[in-house]
């Protein structure tokens, strides 16, 4: 079928929001050209934050295809017509909110020094390794999202506001984005682009594990265990940074991970999860001594932006369908890696769902490739944009935020060891 005027709109705009997110520190350096406090100066800063691109260019689909239709109301059923798939970006506003807060991230540090412990390293290192090789596991039953949020804000505050060198942030970044991407595929209902297509290919625990899981495992010891050996001299030398804070009830730790399991229990009803949200800001102002606060800010502009990606990628079926009919087992893992990085790795494998007749093995090369590319842009995987909002305002990036280009280079040893754990290690495809 050939391309409605629409779609052709909708695929050059999001290439133009896929450029743009590769050139947000132009922006920026653009905006201190600008007198501090004028209009082209906030415009300017407003548009080198990384969470707005895909926002703003979808409110320029909208625009142009109210003009294309001459219809505003055509415009408005286009976006109404998508509100099931709005319903990922509402949980991840939510789930990163609720996981953020100093009950949830207390227990979760614990956990990982604990296992730290067990590991013959300097504390600093072995929490690194700990929370890098076995955090993003926990993905697969907290969300990816609630697994990102978790580890930015332990590594921010212990690794990227302490000092560490860019090189190795950069590579720290590249690390977590792609072990949160491959960490939960343990289970059928954590990681988007699993959970897309699950239900359709029934897919269950026992067939992820045997297929995904293990192979998820290795990739990530193996990825960390190399950073640290890398980074060894410097992540020696980081100063040990201890949980702050009163002592918090074991009770209102409970009422967190109730509210939490309830959001991940209900992350399919959005009507309720929101009232669950409500409930639970209540909770967090009545213990305000107990808290931190909130990432309501980095939440919003998260959701913004997969919202943006949403309301582009639905309209780019047209081509990336045909190419995935098109493509063998191989091409098709390694295509589906490659186009991850510009297309979200949720979109494309429901895409691939699409598609009739698909072979078991061309169902698990599609998804594991999804997967594998998860951590190369911001925009490869649903989690990643709030990993950037957490860290994008660390020490280490000097007010710059994050670059897209040295993001890509820090993932890329990370993402060539699940490639080979997810496509050249012999076993169940």
């Amino acid at each position: 079928m050939e391309p409605t005027t629409v779609e052709i709109l909708a695929a050059v705009l999001f290439a133009g929001a896929v450029l743009h997110s590769f050139l947000v520190k132009r922006f920026a350096k653009w905006a201190h050209q600008y007198p501090e406090g004028s209009i082209q100066e906030n415009i300017l800063h407003f548009m080198a934050e990384t969470e707005v691109v895909f926002g703003v260019w979808a409110g320029a689909l909208f625009v142009g295809y109210a003009a294309v239709r001459r219809s505003v109301p055509d415009a408005v059923d286009y976006i109404e017509s998508l509100s099931s798939k709005y319903v990922e970006p509402k949980f991840v506003l939510v789930i990163m909110v609720v996981a953020a807060t100093r009950p949830v991230v207390r227990v979760a540090e614990g956990f990982i020094v604990k296992v730290a412990g067990m590991l013959p390293l300097p504390r600093a290192m072995a929490f690194y390794a700990a929370a890098l090789g076995v955090g993003p596991l926990l993905g697969s039953f907290i969300t990816e999202p609630a697994a990102m949020t978790l580890l930015a804000m332990l590594l921010k505050r212990r690794y990227f506001d302490n000092g560490i060198s860019r090189k190795l942030a950069y590579a720290t970044l590249g690390l977590l984005f792609v072990n949160v991407s491959i960490g939960g595929v343990l289970t059928h209902f954590a990681a988007p682009p699993v959970l897309m297509v699950a239900t359709k290919w029934k897919w269950g625990i026992d067939y992820m594990m045997l297929h995904f899981g293990w192979r998820a495992v290795i990739a990530c010891l193996v990825s960390t265990s190399v950073v640290v050996f890398w980074f060894r001299k410097e992540l020696a030398t980081v100063p040990v940074v201890e949980q702050e804070g009163l002592p918090i009830p074991a009770w209102l730790t409970g009422m967190h991970f109730a509210a939490m399991a309830s959001v991940v229990a209900f992350a399919h009803h959005p009507d309720v999860f929101f009232g669950i949200f409500m409930m639970f800001l209540g909770l967090v102002k009545a213990t305000d001594e107990y808290q931190d606060p909130l990432k309501l800010k980095e939440g919003l502009l998260v959701g913004f932006f997969l919202s943006g990606l949403v309301t582009l990628g639905s309209l780019q079926e047209f081509w990336l369908k045909p190419l995935i009919q098109s493509l063998g087992g191989t091409a098709l893992f390694f295509g589906a890696t490659g186009l991850t990085a510009i297309t979200d790795n949720a979109a494309l494998t429901y895409l691939g769902s699409l598609v009739d007749g698909i072979s078991p093995d061309l169902k698990y090369a599609l998804v594991a490739g999804a997967v594998t590319g998860g951590g190369l842009t911001v925009i490869a995987n649903a989690p990643n944009p709030a990993g950037v909002g957490i860290l994008q305002d660390s020490k280490v990036f000097g007010g710059e935020g994050i670059s897209p280009g040295l993001l890509f280079v820090g993932a890329l040893f990370p993402t060539a060891i699940a490639v080979i754990a997810f496509w050249f290690l012999p076993g169940p495809h």
